[in-house]
């Protein structure tokens, strides 16, 4: 591996635990204005408080969110967009580039593909052609790869998002984001198939803190290497308090109920 991108991993994935924690902070330009993200700098001093490993964020909310002061916290640089007033919203479609992200001072950049979607091919070549130059900067790739389309059945069936993460792996991205298929022994199996570090989305805010805290329980010891969450955090009462919890989970192996008791 690049060195580069050895040294830029590690801001992003502990190098002792080989997990992570990222909370995204991409909602904006796919819905607007959204509850939780009114005050970045705020949310990003949470999360670096809460034991958070990195931010992810498109290239012009980083003015918004840059601290100059706290703790400090990886930085991963959103590369693709689509709004929800779209006839075809889960096509995605390139807003920056890697270079963008290395004059942000970015460790990694990130790239969104919808499975199943009219636009695919050009959500896969868009993948492709931001790996291939971000491996020549030395720069990680994170890519979110989701099956929303009309041939799918059910986007959590284990088969599919098994396929959604060798994707990833295979057209060169570093680290894989995708649905958690909802059991240990289900996503054992996606993690199996995939060669680079596989982390879970956190989907529409949940109704409970306890089932959050079990899903990045049962993932990491299924194999997975952590979190990608944003509105199950950002838009939680106390992110820094939900946060201190699942940074136990994740890196320290605390199990579930020992968990929930610090989240009084």
């Amino acid at each position: 591996m690049h060195l580069g991108k050895a040294i830029r991993l590690e801001r992003i994935i502990n190098r002792d635990t080989e997990r992570t924690i990222v909370v995204p902070m991409d909602h904006g330009i796919t819905v607007g204005p959204i509850s939780g993200l009114e005050q970045t700098k705020d949310r990003v001093n949470e999360v670096a408080e809460g034991g958070g490993d990195a931010v992810l964020m498109h290239k012009g909310l980083v003015r918004c969110g840059h601290r100059e002061r706290g703790r400090d916290i990886g930085l991963i640089i959103h590369l693709s967009a689509s709004t929800k007033h779209s006839p075809s919203t889960n096509t995605k479609t390139l807003v920056g580039s890697v270079e963008d992200g290395i004059k942000l001072g970015a460790d990694a950049v990130s790239v969104h593909v919808n499975l199943g979607d009219d636009q695919e091919q050009q959500m896969l070549a868009d993948l492709g052609r931001v790996a291939s130059s971000a491996n020549e900067w030395g720069i990680p790739v994170l890519a979110m790869i989701y099956a929303r389309g009309p041939q799918v059945k059910d986007a959590y069936d284990p088969e599919v998002v098994a396929h959604c993460a060798r994707v990833g792996e295979e057209l060169g991205a570093d680290v894989v984001k995708v649905s958690y298929t909802g059991d240990m022994d289900s996503f054992g199996k996606v993690v199996e198939g995939c060669c680079v570090p596989v982390v879970i989305a956190g989907g529409p805010k949940m109704d409970s803190r306890k089932d959050l805290v079990r899903m990045a329980h049962d993932s990491v010891q299924a194999g997975g290497a952590g979190l990608s969450v944003g509105r199950n955090i950002f838009q939680d009462e106390n992110p820094v308090e939900l946060l201190g919890a699942l940074h136990r989970v994740v890196h320290e192996e605390y199990p579930v109920d020992r968990a929930l008791d610090l989240l009084n």
